[in-house]
């Protein structure tokens, strides 16, 4: 592949083709914002529901950014934990953990909040043939013990209380779970937020009214109307129309056409990474996966395809993660490039780069449902091609990519991937990715020093000691050049003038709460 003209960036892009946020039309999506309404929020999402709202799933995310469900413990923009259903928590030995359930609480459909309905919840989650990916590998049992849930996990677990801060744990009504066990769960009407469910319309809309009796804050706005707009030139044509108060993940090529007071950078936990098959093909040799860390320049990204709204990656942690940084030896240099604390030998036990044999093939794959990616595509491979690989792409939805890219058939694959999952904590995803016996290997990495140092920072509970066990395993991981940080991301949110209170959450738990309102 020759892609050796410069890449040019997406406002110029927009100039030399003079297309504008107008091009298309919010209603020609298909369920685009209603018109305003006295006090309601319009909210135009980027992702559908693709599990009809079953919290097992990732559209749990969606039932926490509308508040309208709950879990017993949350977090804070810090990653912290704080109080939610629960109005206190305390380990009372290495396997057993107890929460106070919060008293005055009301579902939606009225009936009352208790010790039993909790325990049955995180019960049912536990036990379910398709248990939330927070729960993977836990065994636990949960009883009620008068205003207390008591989980007992087979093994110590020193993270149980962020893992059931994931949206994923949300405690709902009785009325929500169905009496097989192996059920779906219908969340609708059932939750105990501010805002109470009352319709999603399949992938179109979705209906929610404030919640008189809630527990906490009451509620500013008297309601949110969702709109689930994919198309990128959608949102922001929404946003710079006044079709929406709230808009999610506006599309850095939208930036040129908007009034930029209305956007607001949220600094994430995602990254971009380049992962690399250590199991078969090119990349089992650790010189010439060096040869890839070395040839990447991610300024050129970051400068191009994301025009400044994002980072060049130091390692796997950006600056989500403040204290990443603080205990990296190398701080935030990036890892990759010439001049990268790869190649510069900064990072302990690193390889050096390999001379590329002539005629070296690789194939990488990626996904088209986030545009920028096909844009990375180019520069890396332009980049690669600079180093001698000769380099071909596969490039399809993410559903019809996933597959292939878990058995193996590329030699790399390219995947922005948020790196703290549903507890606020990295290790799942470092375990996931990266371990012997990961669930999400992508680079099929058996790493004896990476899985003791994954194992130890496991056993430790949050705090300092934990986080330095977590830079140490990141240091074994990158050592071994399977997993490649390009750069780390930023999301654009668009909020309407006169709009307050929308959360900007690194974690993308919340966005419409208690305190957002409309203005007038």
């Amino acid at each position: 592949m020759n892609t050796s003209a410069p890449v040019p960036t997406r406002r110029q892009a927009i100039a030399v083709l003079g297309i504008g946020a107008g091009a298309v039309l919010v209603a020609g999506c298909g369920g685009g914002p209603p018109e305003a309404t006295d006090g309601r929020v319009r909210l135009a999402m980027f992702n559908t529901p693709r599990a009809s709202m079953s919290p097992f799933s990732d559209d749990a995310f969606m039932l926490t950014k509308w508040s309208c469900a709950e879990t017993l413990v949350n977090l804070d923009a810090e990653g912290k934990l704080v109080e939610a259903l629960a109005s206190s928590w305390e380990r009372t030995n290495a396997t057993t953990w107890r929460f106070t359930v919060r008293e005055g609480v009301t579902f939606h459909d009225g009936s009352a909040l208790t010790a039993e309905q909790a325990a049955a919840c995180i019960d049912f989650a536990a036990s379910h043939p398709e248990a939330p990916r927070i729960l993977d590998d836990v065994e636990l049992s949960v009883t009620a013990e008068g205003s207390e849930v008591v989980v007992t996990t087979a093994e110590p677990d020193p993270l149980l209380p962020q893992r059931l801060s994931s949206p994923s744990m949300v405690i709902l009504a009785e009325g929500a779970y169905p009496d097989a066990s192996d059920g779906v769960i219908d969340p609708i009407g059932y939750g105990t937020g501010p805002f109470r469910l009352t319709e999603v319309n399949g992938t179109a809309t979705a209906t929610l009214e404030r919640y008189e009796d809630y527990w906490g804050e009451a509620a500013t706005a008297s309601g949110i109307d969702v709109s689930f707009v994919p198309d990128g030139t959608a949102r922001g044509s929404a946003l710079r129309t006044g079709e929406a108060d709230v808009v999610e993940a506006v599309p850095f090529s939208q930036v040129a056409n908007l009034d930029e007071s209305l956007l607001h950078e949220i600094v994430t936990p995602r990254t971009l990474t380049l992962y690399l098959n250590t199991a078969e093909g090119v990349f089992t040799d650790k010189g010439l996966r060096a040869a890839v860390r070395d040839a990447i320049e991610p300024t050129e990204l970051t400068a191009t395809v994301y025009e400044g709204y994002a980072d060049v990656a130091p390692g796997l942690f950006g600056p989500a993660l403040t204290w990443a940084e603080e205990l990296r030896s190398w701080g935030t240099t990036s890892f990759t490039g010439a001049k990268g604390a790869g190649a510069a030998g900064r990072v302990p036990g690193a390889a050096k780069a390999s001379k590329v044999p002539e005629g070296t093939t690789i194939t990488i794959g990626t996904y088209s449902d986030r545009p920028e990616l096909e844009e990375v595509l180019v520069v890396v491979t332009e980049q690669l091609e600079k180093a001698g690989f000769t380099v071909k792409n596969d490039v399809r939805e993410y559903e019809q990519i996933e597959s292939d890219a878990l058995a193996g058939a590329f030699d790399a694959f390219l995947l922005s991937r948020g790196t703290v999952l549903d507890s606020g904590d990295p290790v799942a995803y470092m375990e996931s990715d990266f371990s012997s016996d990961g669930s999400f290997s992508l680079c099929f990495l058996k790493d004896t020093k990476v899985d003791a140092a994954l194992d130890k920072a496991a056993a430790l509970e949050a705090g300092q000691e934990r986080r330095k066990a977590i830079i140490a395993a990141e240091e074994a991981i990158l050592a071994t050049g399977a997993a490649v940080p390009l750069v780390n991301e930023r999301l654009l949110q668009g909020e309407a003038a006169g709009l307050t209170g929308a959360e900007r959450d690194p974690y993308t738990r919340a966005l419409i709460t208690a305190s957002t309102a409309v203005g007038q």
